[in-house]
């Protein structure tokens, strides 16, 4: 289990990535927005909007948890049934397998001021892109020097957004101090 998840800041960022997206939009593209956002956050910041551990699938970098919650609203997980997936299901549903629609508006309270502007830098670089080219977009340096299916180093994340190296240690030194007090 990631210790350092956020269920609400995620689900929150989800809606409001929906909500700027004009309501719906593919779980294809909601990955990459999280993943550009938190990737700029934790660049910008030293933390990341969600806490999630980004995943390199074939299509690009997923985030793992909300991979996992999305999954079971969808139906597609053992803990679809479960009680703890109700509240979700009066925030978001599946108009299909992929599409995903926001059923209420994000509790901007959740979100920080950073947190908006990183989504909102990360909703304008993925919302006019298809999803090969919101693929080929994703398949940085970071994705690349990942072996599949595995989870992608927050170094390569911080490289790959061009961060120097002093800094990259620094920022995954104090994620592993963080994660290690929860």
């Amino acid at each position: 289990m990631n210790k350092l998840f956020n269920y609400d800041k995620a689900v929150n960022s989800l809606l409001y990535a929906l909500q700027k997206l004009g309501g719906r939009t593919d779980m294809h593209k909601l990955c990459k927005i999280l993943y550009f956002a938190d990737q700029r956050h934790l660049s910008q910041y030293g933390r990341s909007i969600t806490g999630d551990t980004y995943i390199a699938m074939q299509f690009g970098p997923v985030p793992s948890c909300v991979d996992d919650i999305l999954k079971a609203l969808r139906g597609d997980s053992f803990f679809s049934a479960s009680k703890e997936i109700e509240p979700l299901r009066r925030c978001l549903a599946f108009e299909n397998r992929f599409n995903i629609h926001a059923l209420k508006a994000p509790d901007t309270d959740e979100l920080s001021g950073t947190d908006i502007s990183c989504l909102d830098y990360a909703i304008d670089i993925c919302k006019d892109k298809n999803f090969q080219q919101l693929t080929e977009y994703s398949h940085g340096p970071a994705w690349n020097n990942t072996q599949r299916d595995r989870a992608i180093s927050v170094k390569d994340i911080l490289r790959e957004a061009g961060d120097d190296e002093s800094y990259v240690e620094y920022i995954a030194d104090n994620i592993k101090l963080k994660s290690a007090f929860l």
